[in-house]
Formats: structure tokens, sequence, C-alpha cells
């Protein structure tokens, strides 16, 4: 059941979901066609780390390469190297907005380092990703370069001098033996042995030279580009596609659970279980809601008697009877707990069906404040209600008595409006006249004030044998209807039921049972309210009642009061 309440409360705000699903997406198709594309270009770099003292790999030495993959990682993206990449390729634009379109990742389990670069020029994007690389790897070359420039430097410096003096003790040498003389042999034996120590030097200098070469190889961390950034030709962002699904998903989310927030603060009754939960009464028929442009169309029985809103309020008429529980009513007063929830139309069309049964039903409009009754019935208001009731006897009583078009039924309207309702419908005499009205028919209707606006209802509901309460769904409050209960109960009133009124035509398949039954033959339904064509006349020529003593009946008289109580 719940399930169902939910796909009916859906199925009632569609409207709204599609509205907020087309909204949505519209609005994120418009941004997306007007944002400026944005490309991406990617480089990836291999980072050769220096061969570890140890041939074995430990916690330190994975800890220390991941260190120093997020070392280079931030490195890449540090003011040195963007500075450097806008100088070479001219940019315009500063170091902190270059780093804004830059991301760095290392990416795990590897040694692979990916630079990617957003811009909306796709060949720039690419060159910027790959100018960074090269300034990045020039700079960490020098960086480690210079750990051991100092020492290489030094043994330089001393290669150079000792090769100088080797080359000036050769000379020497070579001078002295293209003189051959033999008094300076032993001249030539001292440089003969200074040049094997110079060179002894040498020897021992070039190693020394070779071994911090060496050692800045084994220490030096390189970097290798695997991947050069090349320009793409579609951009990542907007999205278009995407970016209208999404929004189109989140607008219908977002209206789903708006149309959910509105049904918690909605204390309003939509369904019969609702009312029999506040009530604890029973639901004695569920009005669709009726669709006329004049009251005098809203009488829909005698109108239209096939439709499926005439069936309602035969519904209503017997399941009235089952009510009452063999003890026949006399006299009923329909009320409601507020205004314009359509109790005159319903008293109006259940006098109708009671009448069309062939018992004498005389209606009479108690509502004393803004009658209403005798515009349904197309009658004036000269007389009525407050008339008989000042003016005693029998005569008066059968002079306020109004016939109307349907057979069996009298309407006594209200007649001209007291100061004073609530003191008239309280007093001695109304209680004779009630009694004076059943003899001259077999149940007497009553149409009164809301409950809950004034007195009136309740001291009329007292007096009469039963009362029915109508309820307008999706408008009437929970905390109405329980107080109009509850106001009834305490004036000790028998109340047979509620009336749900003004139900939409398709909810719960309200509609659907009738229009099956009565036009299984293929026919196509008509609209409560618009002529039925058969034999050459509409059933407004058979049931619509007549004007009457010159009663206009046209849209500027009744248009008030048709939106106030149809």
């Amino acid at each position: 059941m719940e399930l169902k309440r939910y796909a009916a409360l859906l199925w009632r705000w569609a409207w709204l979901i599609v509205i907020g699903t087309i909204l949505a997406s519209g609005a994120a198709f418009g941004v997306s066609r007007y944002t400026t594309p944005i490309y991406q270009a990617s480089t990836t770099l291999l980072i050769n780390q220096a061969p570890a003292s140890s041939s074995s790999f430990d916690y330190n030495t994975i800890l220390t390469s991941e260190r120093l993959a997020r070392t280079y990682a931030e490195w890449l993206r540090k003011r040195p190297v963007l500075e450097e990449v806008i100088h070479n390729l001219a940019l315009d634009m500063d170091a902190t907005r270059l780093a804004s379109r830059v991301r760095v990742t290392a990416v795990r389990d590897t040694q692979f380092i990916v630079v990617t670069v957003e811009d909306p020029d796709p060949r720039r994007a690419a060159d910027i990703a790959n100018e960074i690389v090269a300034v990045f790897s020039e700079q960490n070359r020098d960086l480690q370069s210079s750990r051991y420039a100092a020492s290489k430097q030094n043994l330089e410096q001393e290669l150079a001098r000792l090769q100088a003096d080797i080359d000036t003790t050769q000379a020497q040498i070579a001078d002295l033996q293209a003189a051959n003389d033999p008094f300076r042999r032993d001249e030539q034996d001292r440089l003969q042995a200074l040049l094997t120590q110079q060179r002894g030097s040498y020897t021992s200098l070039l190693e020394s030279f070779e071994k911090v070469r060496l050692a800045e190889a084994q220490t030096t961390d390189s970097v290798s580009v695997i991947e050069e950034a090349v320009p793409q030709r579609n951009p990542i962002r907007p999205r278009t596609l995407t970016n209208t699904l999404l929004a189109a998903l989140v607008g219908a989310l977002l209206a789903v659970g708006g149309v959910f927030l509105l049904e918690y603060l909605d204390d309003s009754v939509k369904s019969r279980e609702e009312v029999e939960a506040l009530t604890e009464l029973p639901t004695l028929a569920t009005i669709a809601q009726i669709r006329a442009k004049d009251l005098p169309e809203t009488l829909v029985p005698a109108i239209s008697s096939r439709s499926p809103i005439a069936e309602a309020y035969r519904l209503l008429r017997t399941n009235m009877e089952f009510a009452s529980r063999g003890d026949p009513l006399r006299t009923l007063v329909v009320t409601s707990s507020g205004p314009t929830e359509g109790k005159s139309t319903t008293i109006a069309n259940l006098a109708i069906v009671l009448a069309q049964t062939g018992k004498r039903v005389i209606l009479v409009d108690t509502d004393l404040r803004r009658p209403s009754l005798h515009k349904f019935f197309q009658r004036t208001n000269i007389r009525g209600f407050t008339t008989a009731l000042l003016r005693s006897g029998e005569a008066a009583l059968v002079d306020c008595l109004v016939p109307t078009s349907v057979t069996n039924l009298r309407l006594m309207p209200s007649g001209p409006l007291p100061p004073n309702p609530a003191e008239l419908l309280g007093s001695r005499r109304m209680g004779d006249m009630i009694a004076e009205l059943q003899t001259h028919a077999d149940i007497v209707l009553f149409d009164s004030p809301p409950l809950l606006a004034v007195t009136d209802a309740t001291l009329l509901a007292r007096a009469c044998d039963a009362a029915l309460l109508v309820v307008q769904a999706s408008a009437t409050r929970a905390s109405a209807l329980r107080r109009a209960r509850e106001q009834l109960l305490q004036s000790g009133t028998r109340v047979l039921g509620v009336i749900l009124n003004r139900v939409s035509a398709t909810h719960g398949g309200y509609d659907d049972y009738y229009q099956y039954y009565y036009y299984g033959d293929g026919r196509q339904p008509r609209r409560t309210g618009e002529p039925s064509k058969r034999h050459g006349h509409t059933a407004h020529d058979h049931a619509r009642p007549p004007q009457h003593n010159g009663t206009s009946v046209n849209g500027k008289e009744h248009a008030h009061d048709a939106r106030r109580e149809v």
C-alpha cells in the first residue's frame, strides 16, 4: 500500500518533476554550450632513483622511493620551474595562474610521474607540459651535480697543473738529450726521476677524479621522458551530454525531494483512509470534482444520471440507509469544517437522488449568512426559511416551499438574511418548525454554515436526527477536520459519516469502473457538465431546471458563488 501511495503521489506531482528536470537539464545544456572548452595534455616521466648502497630492498628503501616521487611531484609545480617555463614560452600569465592549470600525479606502485596541463589552446597545453619536464630535468641535473662540483673542480685544476709540470720536464729532458753533453748526465737523470714522480702523482689524481665521477653517477637520480604531450582534439570539459544528463537527474531528484517535503508539510486530507483515521467515522462516499460553468450545471443526477458522479451520489444515498441502522432519518443537516468545501453542492445533489427514489424531500437553506441553494435551482430568495420562521401557521410554512423541476423535491430558500442567525436557529420556534416540516416530507435536509466559522451549524445539528460532514480533498486541514468532528460530538449530534468531496477523477482509479460499466459499448464518455446528445436532444432538455420568476442564470450573477460552492 505504501508503494501505491508513493506512486500516486509522484503521479500527482509528475508535472513538477518534469518541469524541474527540464529546467535543470536546460540550464546545464546552456551553460555547457557557452562555456570555453578546456583541453588537456599529459607528459609521462620515468624517475630512475640512484642505486642503493645495499643490494637488498628494505622498508626504508621503499619509503625513500615514495618520498622521492612526492618530492619531484611538488617540485614540478614550484615557482622556479614555472617562471622559467613562462619565460621560455613567453606566456601571458604568472606562476600562480599557471600552477592552477598544472596537475602532477605520481602513479602508484610505479616510477612514473604524469604531468597534466589544462588550457583553452590544445597546442599550448602540450607545449607547456613538455617545457615543464624539460626545465625540471635541467634544474634537477644542475642541483645534483652541484654536490660534486667543488671536488671535481679542484681535481681538474690539480691535474692541469701536473700535466703542465710533466710537459715542462719532458721538454727539459728533450733539450739535454739533443745537446748530448756528458757533463750534464746527472741533470738528465734527475729530471727523468722527477718526470716519473710527476706521472705517478697525475695517475693518482686521475684515479681520484674518476672515483668522484663514479660516486656522482651512483648517487644521482635521472629523469627520462617516456611519453611526450601531444595536442588533443576533444576537450575534457565541458561535456555537454554528460552535464545535461547529470543535471536532469539532479533536477528530478530535487523535484522529488521537494514533492516529499511539500507532502510532509501539507496537512490537508487527501484520502478516505486519512479521513477515517482522523475522525473514526466511515467515509460514506467519494465524490469527484464537478466541472461546471455555473451552479445549475452542478446538479449532476438531474442533468446526467449515467455519469460516475451521479452514481457516487446514489452510493451515498445507499450508505446513508446502512448507516442509519434501520432507524429512518427524518431530518439531516449537511455541514463542513470550513467554507468552500462543497457542502451546498453535496446537499443539493443528495436531495435529488433521494427524491428520485420516490421519497418526499424538502431541502431547506439554513445558511443565513451566504445562502446559495436558490441559485442551484434558479429560484428567487424573496421568501423562505426566515419568512416561515418569523410567521406562525401552516399557511406560512407551505407558502415558503418552492417546487423544483425534480419530482418529489421542494426547496425552502433562506429568505431575507437576518442580523441574528444564531439566535433564530437556537430558538424554540426552530424546533417547532422542524417538526412541521416533517409532516410535509419523508426527509428534510438542512444546509448549514461551516462548523468552525460560526455556531449556527452546531445549533442546527443538535436539533436534527443526524449530520453529514463534507470534507474537500487536498484542501481541508487535518486539524480543522479534527476540531469539527469534536465539536459535533460534544454537542451530542449523531454523525452518520463523512463525504470526501472534489477528489481528482483519476485519483485511485475513481472513474475507471463507472466508465467501463456505463460506456462498455465502445462509446466515448463525456465530461461532467457537457450535454449528452441522444435522440436529437440534450439531457438539459429533460432535466435542467428552468428559469423562474425572472431570475438570471448568466455567469455574471452566479460566478462568485459558483467558485465558492461548486
